[in-house]
C-alpha cells in the first residue's frame, strides 16, 4: 500500500504541472480547440470503447495500452490484437489498429501498438482552381507506441509508454512524441476492488513544416518571382488525467458484473465523468455499456462535442486451450453520436 502512494503521489505531482487545480475541478474549455494531434485521443479498441474507456482501474492487455498502461502488466504470457473503427460513420474515415503485448522474466511486459487514420482522397483546390480537378491528396495520421509494464507486489501494477506521432498531408508533415505512465491498485478478498490513476499525452509542442508554407509570389513591378515562407506555430497535445474505479461482484459459476466509474480532466477541454457497467458469462460472452457526461452535453444548443454519451458493446470470446488459458475473441462497440451515424468498432484478440 506504502508503495502504491508512492506512485500515486508522482502521478498526481505531474498532472499538477500539466493540470493547474482550476481545471481539475471546472476543466479548461475555453482552450478547447487550441490543441494538436487530437487522435491521440481517440480509443481504437473495440472492448474498452464499449463501455466509454471507463475502465481505467480495470482494463487488462493490449487495450491498456489506451486506457491505462498499466494493465499490459497482467498479460500472462501474449496477446496478439487487431482493430477496425468506422469514425463517424458517413465521414469515410477509417482507423487500423494493431497491438502486441509479450511478457518477459517473471513480472516485465513489453508493448507495440500501431494506430493509423486515412481520411480517403481529397480534391486538391488552389486559388486558381477552387472546383479541383487536377488530383487529390490522402492525409494520414499515425501513432507507435512502445511500453513497459511491470507488477511491482500483488497489489501494485505500472507502467510507462512513449509514442511517436506522425501527421502527414500532401506537402507538410508534423512529428512529435508523448508519454504515458499509468498504475493499478488491486485489492478485496477476491481482488475485486480495483484502482486506476493514468497521465496521458504529456510531450513537447509539435510543429508542421514543408513545402505547402511556402509560396511563389511576385513583388509589384518586378516580373522574377520569389518565394515566401510563412511560419507555422507549434501547437500542444492533448493531455489527460484519469483517475478510475472498478467493483467486481463475482456469482457462482464464473460470471461477473462490474461496476465502473471514471474522471477525466482534460487539459484543452471539458471534463468528462464515465459510469459504466459490464456483464461477463463464464468468460464466454461479455456484455458492456456506459453513460459519458460533460457540461451540457444534453442539450443541443450547448453541447461542444459530436458524441452524445451513450457507449456499448459485446465481446465472444471461444476458450482454444483451456490448460494453457489460450482464447480467441471478437469485440464490437458502438458510441453514439450526433450528427453522423456513431462510431462502429470491431476487432478480434488472440492469448496464446
Amino acid at each position: 500500500m506504502k508503495k502504491f502512494l508512492r506512485y500515486l503521489v508522482v502521478i498526481f505531482l505531474m498532472g499538477a504541472v500539466i493540470f493547474p487545480i482550476n481545471n481539475l475541478i471546472a476543466g479548461n474549455e475555453d482552450r478547447s480547440g487550441e490543441a494538436g494531434a487530437s487522435e491521440l485521443l481517440i480509443n481504437p479498441w473495440a472492448r474498452s470503447s464499449g463501455w466509454g474507456g471507463v475502465n481505467t482501474a480495470g482494463v487488462r492487455g493490449v487495450e491498456a495500452m489506451f486506457s491505462n498502461i498499466a494493465g499490459t502488466a497482467f498479460t500472462p504470457r501474449t496477446e496478439l490484437a487487431f482493430s477496425h473503427t468506422n469514425w463517424l460513420k458517413g465521414a469515410d474515415i477509417n482507423i487500423y489498429s494493431f497491438g502486441l503485448t509479450q511478457k518477459i522474466g517473471e513480472s516485465g511486459v513489453l508493448g507495440l501498438g500501431v494506430m493509423s487514420m486515412s481520411f480517403g482522397d481529397i480534391p486538391i483546390t488552389t486559388v486558381e482552381l477552387p472546383e479541383g480537378g487536377i488530383g487529390t491528396f490522402s492525409p494520414s495520421l499515425m501513432n507507435i507506441a512502445l511500453s513497459y509494464s511491470r507488477v511491482f507486489s500483488n497489489s501494485i501494477y505500472g507502467g510507462m509508454q512513449i509514442k511517436i506521432i506522425s501527421e502527414n498531408i500532401s506537402d507538410m508533415t508534423a512529428t512529435g512524441f508523448a508519454i504515458d505512465a499509468g498504475i493499478q491498485y488491486v485489492t478485496g478478498e477476491t481482488e475485486n476492488v480495483k484502482f486506476g490513476i493514468t497521465l496521458r499525452n504529456w510531450g513537447p509542442t509539435m510543429k508542421f513544416s514543408g513545402d505547402g508554407l511556402a509560396i511563389r509570389t511576385l513583388l509589384p513591378g518586378q516580373e522574377s518571382q520569389f518565394t515566401l515562407e510563412q511560419r507555422a506555430s507549434s501547437y500542444q497535445l492533448p493531455s489527460q488525467l484519469n483517475i478510475g474505479f472498478t467493483y467486481d461482484i463475482n456469482f457462482p459459476g464464473d460470471s461477473r458484473l462490474s461496476l465502473s466509474g471514471n474522471f477525466m480532466s482534460n487539459a484543452f477541454t471539458k471534463d468528462q465523468m464515465t459510469a459504466g457497467i459490464e456483464f461477463s458469462l463464464k468468460s464466454y460472452l461479455m456484455i458492456r455499456g456506459a453513460y459519458t457526461y460533460e457540461e451540457g452535453i444534453t442539450d443541443n444548443s450547448k453541447r461542444s462535442t459530436v458524441f452524445t454519451g451513450p457507449s456499448a458493446g459485446m465481446t465472444v470470446q471461444v476458450p482454444l486451450n483451456k490448460e494453457q488459458g489460450t482464447n480467441f475473441s471478437v469485440d464490437y462497440s458502438f458510441t453514439a453520436t450526433d450528427p453522423f451515424s456513431g462510431v462502429h468498432r470491431i476487432g478480434a484478440k488472440f492469448n496464446f
